[in-house]
């Protein structure tokens, strides 16, 4: 067993009586029970609505300095935005040293059935358990053991809410052990990349009868766009030119607001099609939902392939390939 470092952020875990009594870091460590030797960060005290870029580009930071000294990582927050977290820190993040495990609660301390303590337990054993190492950041929630890169909310209250759809979990952890049944065969890593709080990507989701309006408040405040499209990736035909507009100017990513399944390129090729609009400039999320392809163009942009000249999009095209599975990048 490896040591363990867990980096509190608050959230429903630690909102006893609700927000008027944000519990500390210790406090959580102590109610739930948690091993006296793991060392603990109270790294902030926020519901995970209010995590700004510039708290995750510091704990980033410091999960990888905690990493690279051989300690497993225990990440504990809000849900609302975990699966955003977790998948960042997977851009971000090698695991290959040791294992990276983000949890929280769906139930307050204070409430009938909590479930913090059975999911900081589970996410101890995963970040402790060096068979975990080299997954890439994982999300351990309800016994289960989700791949940042699919797991997703999927419930306002359920205690099983993450799920990854498209992909099914990578194991669970019985009697206190992980039991890792899949192993992902297109990891994260090579798209390890850096993150600039600064940077901003506007994200825009097309609903039945858009005109578009929202697309002229895509300005020079924002360094690219994701598209959260019909379907498998299809927006109405009067919206092709302007977001070929946009696509010249900076990158426009092409995602699916369903939820679940991978962005089509050539089944349809009618105006607003998915074909069409690839063709126009806009560059296809492939499996990524919409929150998490900004946030890997956000990187994207931070390292580099973004800038007042332009922007390198065979380098972007190809990063989303990858992690589509396709070996392009």
């Amino acid at each position: 067993m490896s040591r363990v470092t867990v980096f509190t952020l608050g959230g429903t875990i630690s909102a006893r009586g609700g927000d008027a009594a944000r519990m500390t870091g210790p406090e959580v460590l102590a109610a739930l029970g948690a091993p006296e030797d793991v060392e603990l960060r109270d790294f902030r005290r926020l519901p995970s609505s209010s995590l700004a870029p510039e708290d995750l580009a510091a704990l980033a930071a410091e999960v990888n300095e905690t990493v690279a000294a051989g300690s497993g990582v225990v990440v504990v927050q809000g849900t609302d935005t975990l699966e955003e977290t977790a998948f960042l820190l997977d851009l971000l993040c090698p695991t290959e040293r040791a294992p990276i495990a983000v949890t929280g609660a769906m139930r307050r301390p204070d409430l009938p059935g909590a479930d913090g303590p059975a999911n900081l337990a589970a996410a101890l054993a995963v970040a402790a358990d060096p068979a975990c190492r080299g997954l890439g950041v994982l999300v351990v929630l309800a016994d289960e053991i989700h791949a940042a890169r699919h797991a997703r909310k999927t419930h306002t209250t359920s205690v099983a809410t993450f799920a990854s759809p498209g992909a099914g979990p990578l194991g669970s952890v019985v009697e206190g052990t992980p039991r890792i049944l899949l192993r992902p065969t297109v990891p994260t890593a090579p798209c390890r990349l850096s993150y600039d709080p600064a940077v901003r990507i506007a994200l825009l989701t097309l609903t039945l009868g858009d005109r578009g309006d929202l697309l002229s408040a895509v300005d020079d405040r924002f360094q690219g766009l994701v598209v959260a499209a019909f379907g498998a990736g299809h927006a109405p035909s009067w919206l092709v030119e302007p977001l070929a507009a946009l696509a010249r100017r900076v990158p426009v990513v092409l995602a699916s607001r369903t939820g679940a399944g991978t962005g089509l390129s050539r089944t349809y090729r009618g105006p607003g099609s998915e074909y069409d609009l690839i063709h126009h400039g806009l560059i296809p999320a492939g499996p990524l939902d919409p929150a998490k392809a900004r946030l890997l163009l956000a990187a994207l942009v931070s390292s580099g392939a973004a800038g007042p000249g332009g922007y390198d999009r065979p380098r972007i095209t190809a990063a989303f390939a990858h992690l589509d599975g396709t070996g392009l990048a």
